[in-house]
């Protein structure tokens, strides 16, 4: 009867429909906001057209590599973060219920900037910011009080976008990974990249452009001597692949089971990095606009990266430009709906590990997770001091929770556990560019020497330097607390039983699996081979 249960619902689990919906799915989540307000400062302030050198090297060496080990446990154990990893060992499931509490953390604050941009569509249109873009955005809009730290106020003009937010992502997910994920980024995605586009193409040909473009891509090559700059391209690199946080884990989990994985992770790598340097150009052909208009230099303006960018420099370059209203909407159209394909594959693996673990059904593990996530996000990001909060959160969660994930993964898989030859046979059972053995070297080697290096540093500056000179008791609460609720999440949801045989969905996706979880073969052409009674039983 259980075999007859578990084969049933092998063959219901959710697909994406083809490989185009995937890879749209994919790149969605890995082009976010920080594609458009992070990279072009990050490569401004390290050696400019020279970062180019680390940065490639990075994506080679790093960023691809993870994004196969992603897709290959994904994809090799069928399950969201935490039912893939308990495959793999039994006691390796709190790492995937780890990666879920980062996602439960990230989704709560990266709603609120969505919100930010969706006003600033609407403010571009009258450009409502007048001649003081930084007093309207901190002041009229934010209302960040000055002499209070903490301040439960609500903004209306905040709350407000983050419910419609908040209801248009509960939506897609109810709806499922085809009808609701794939479609939403088969119309989102080439929406973003002609509006994108369109900004990009009007930026460069202001004048001043080119000026804002030398800054840009003139190398300093004596930069690439500094170790810093090459850590500055590993983490850009990282945080931009959406990797380690079990988001590509969930997402190729649904592929079908022969479908190409390797050249699939080149098409998002490369796609992902594709729209970063068109980001770079757009931005710096603005700011040298801006700049001359200003009869200044571009290195000289205050702003080059982060909120500061998109929400002060930018109005205040949309305010010169000729056309400013209708490229304002663009612009800020495109940072909403490149937050918007983020956001939804963030979600999705919260909402896949709780379907899996507790046997919730997609509409109803949509309702829970959205629902509650919407009401913690808008009681702590909706008030005058959210944005303090949103600050210190995203430093400390990405800095020690997803760079701390990644390292452990590697280590684990690589070192501990020694599944990558396993996870590379997988991979190259399937069509697509052949994976030699120099990735299960970068993967268990480089990557933990690499990233280590970050980590360790970033807990040390963390430790050492108050962040953004906030009390300690701010930066405990909020910033090491982010890390808490990941550590938390990963000890509570652990020791949860499962509703659902650890089993189900494996006679159809892990052909070949034995008890131990090793690989007896390749995929076999005819009938699935019985299921094994307990696939983590004797994991390595």
């Amino acid at each position: 009867m259980a075999a007859s249960k578990g084969s049933a619902v092998a063959h219901t689990r959710e697909q994406w429909s083809g490989q185009l919906g995937f890879i749209l799915a994919a790149v969605g989540s890995a082009v976010g906001l920080g594609n458009i307000w992070r990279f072009p400062g990050v490569a401004y302030e390290n050696g400019g057209g020279a970062f180019l050198i680390p940065y490639l090297v990075a994506l080679l060496t790093a960023g691809i590599p993870v994004l196969l080990l992603d897709y290959s446990i994904g994809h090799r154990f069928r399950g969201a973060a935490p039912t893939s990893f308990r495959r793999i060992s039994r006691p390796a499931e709190s790492l995937g219920w780890f990666q879920v509490g980062i996602s439960i953390v990230i989704m709560l604050y990266y709603t609120v900037i969505i919100a930010w941009a969706a006003s600033y569509t609407v403010f571009a249109a009258t450009q409502a910011w007048g001649d003081d873009p930084a007093g309207f955005l901190f002041g009229e809009y934010l209302r960040v009080p000055e002499n209070e730290l903490v301040s439960v106020e609500v903004v209306p003009g905040v709350l407000v976008p983050m419910l419609l937010i908040w209801g248009v992502t509960i939506v897609i997910l109810a709806l499922g990974v085809q009808k609701g994920l794939e479609r939403a980024n088969v119309v989102f995605i080439p929406l973003l990249v002609v509006m994108f586009a369109a900004i990009v193409v009007r930026a460069v040909t202001l004048p001043g452009a080119a000026d804002g473009l030398n800054a840009f891509f003139t190398p300093d090559f004596g930069a690439l001597r500094d170790p810093g700059v090459w850590i500055a391209a590993y983490g850009q690199i990282f945080f931009s692949l959406s990797i380690a946080f079990g988001i590509m884990v969930t997402y190729a989990s649904y592929l079908r089971r022969r479908a190409n994985l390797t050249s699939t992770a080149l098409v998002v790598g490369f796609g992902n990095s594709s729209f970063e340097l068109l980001a770079g150009i757009g931005v710096f052909s603005a700011l040298g606009f801006m700049a001359g208009q200003q009869g200044v230099a571009v290195a000289d303006l205050e702003t080059i990266q982060g909120v500061g960018l998109a929400f002060v420099a930018f109005p205040q370059l949309l305010s010169l430009m000729p056309g400013g209203p209708v490229f304002g909407v663009l612009f800020f159209a495109s940072l909403t709906l490149a937050g918007m394909t983020s956001l939804i594959s963030i979600m999705q693996v919260v909402s896949a590990a709780f379907q899996e673990k507790l046997g919730w059904s997609t509409r109803t593990a949509a309702v829970v997770v959205g629902g509650s996530a919407a009401v913690i996000s808008t009681v702590l990001f909706s008030t005058t001091t959210g944005v303090l909060v949103l600050d210190v959160a995203d430093k400390y969660i990405n800095e020690v929770g997803v760079v701390g994930s990644a390292v452990v993964t590697a280590v684990v898989l690589g070192l501990v556990l020694r599944r990558l030859r396993e996870l590379q046979t997988h991979l190259n059972d399937r069509p697509g560019v052949v994976v030699g053995g120099w990735w299960r070297y970068l993967i268990a080697i480089a990557v933990p020497l690499v990233l280590g290096y970050i980590f360790v540093s970033g807990i040390r500056t963390l430790l050492t330097e108050r962040y953004g000179d906030m009390p300690v008791w701010f930066l405990t609460t909020f910033g090491w607390g982010s890390v808490a609720v990941a550590l938390l999440v990963a000890v509570g949801m652990t020791l949860v039983p499962w509703r659902r045989p650890i089993d189900e969905f494996v006679p159809d996706a892990l052909p070949g699996i034995h008890r131990s979880g090793a690989r007896v073969g390749g995929a076999p052409a005819g009938p699935p081979p019985p299921r094994p009674t307990d696939p983590s039983g004797g994991a390595r």
